[in-house]
């Protein structure tokens, strides 16, 4: 059996969800698995080694200034005739399976080509009304069209929907001892002077930040490093709490570790705008639509958390997908949800 797996490249948490689901794989010898890995420029991806001898291309991605999706730019940027000119010359007839995480050459190649596409990713849950993810129609066809799939296979924090799994998360033996007043800062679409502003105001604390401009340097009481994948999982390990925006990836590692959380949607990002809504509502974090110090001071008085429990969803996708994918997508979301304890949420409103 041999599968084709389109990774969407614009976050960290395509990358990292990927990655635990290509170490899974790798227990089925039996099943050969290529990468297709789009949305930034490739000397910009790092810690590949979990997708072997990938390929890139290069595809298609959002415009960000100061935090703030710019639609315009994003328009303009964007070189839409190479994008199609890869989708036309990508060949997937020697595949058995494509698996796209909201990558969109792997999805619209295979659907040209007629070959069977499973959508496998966050996106994908707002493919379908979700109780607590309100979209307006218009958004949920622009997700539907960007990446399109025969099969969706959602993920999401909660039981709602047969579409839907709870999140993968690396299952890392590694953990350390979580050091007091010790914050991960993971603001991507922000400016870095913008944050250094912000973190100056709290000088009793100390922050490692993870940011795309950021050089290897600290601060007084603040360190920089650009994005690495094990160290920023040794940070996260080691952190009290995680300020970052609202990608489901981040919020999804912190909220399985405990850590108190405080997010900041990606203005103009509807998906972001529904997981940061999301998480309030349920009490699993609070939001900030500013890099303000009065809310996070309120966050830092305010703010518990408890440990929520997910089973190993990235092996039991992998042993679906190593027997073909022919167990229907509600009975794999059904063992799964069983399987998963959920008396943490009542804990969670209590501390609220």
């Amino acid at each position: 059996m041999r599968i084709l797996v389109g990774v969407q490249g614009t976050g960290n948490g395509h990358l990292s969800r990927c990655t635990a689901l290509a170490e899974a794989l790798c227990k089925y010898p039996e099943v050969q698995v290529d990468y297709l890995v789009s949305g930034r420029s490739k000397e910009q991806f790092f810690d590949m080694d979990a997708f072997g001898d990938w390929r890139w291309r290069q595809g298609l991605t959002l415009a960000v200034e100061h935090g703030k999706v710019q639609g315009l730019e994003t328009l303009r940027r964007n070189a839409w005739q190479t994008f199609w000119h890869d989708v036309r010359q990508l060949d997937v007839h020697c595949y058995d399976l494509i698996v796209t995480d909201y990558e969109p050459i792997t999805a619209w190649a295979g659907r040209l080509q007629r070959k069977p596409v499973i959508g496998l990713g966050r996106q994908y849950a707002f493919s379908q009304p979700t109780p607590s993810l309100p979209i307006t129609t218009l958004q949920r066809q622009l997700i539907r069209w960007f990446a399109p799939a025969d099969r969706v296979v959602g993920m999401h924090w909660f039981d709602e929907g047969v579409h839907l799994l709870p999140p993968i998360i690396h299952q890392r033996s590694e953990r350390y001892d979580v050091e007091a007043n010790r914050y991960l800062v993971y603001l991507p679409f922000e400016s870095l002077a913008d944050i250094h502003r912000l973190l100056l105001q709290f000088p009793q604390l100390t922050f490692d930040v993870y940011h795309p401009q950021a050089e290897r340097r600290q601060i007084g009481n603040i360190h920089y490093s650009p994005p690495a994948r094990i160290a920023f999982a040794e940070a996260l390990s080691r952190a009290e709490g995680v300020i970052s925006n609202a990608g489901f990836e981040t919020a999804s590692e912190a909220l399985a570790q405990g850590k108190k959380l405080l997010v900041k949607p990606l203005v103009g990002q509807f998906e972001q705008t529904a997981n940061a809504h999301c998480l309030a509502q349920h009490g699993l974090a609070q939001v900030m639509t500013e890099l303000a110090a009065p809310v996070m001071s309120r966050w830092l008085a305010t703010a518990c958390s408890v440990p929520q429990q997910w089973p190993d969803v990235a092996a039991a996708v992998a042993r679906w997908l190593s027997q073909g994918a022919t167990m229907p997508v509600r009975q794999l979301s059904r063992q799964l949800w069983n399987s998963t304890n959920a008396d943490n949420y009542q804990d969670y409103l209590r501390c609220y």
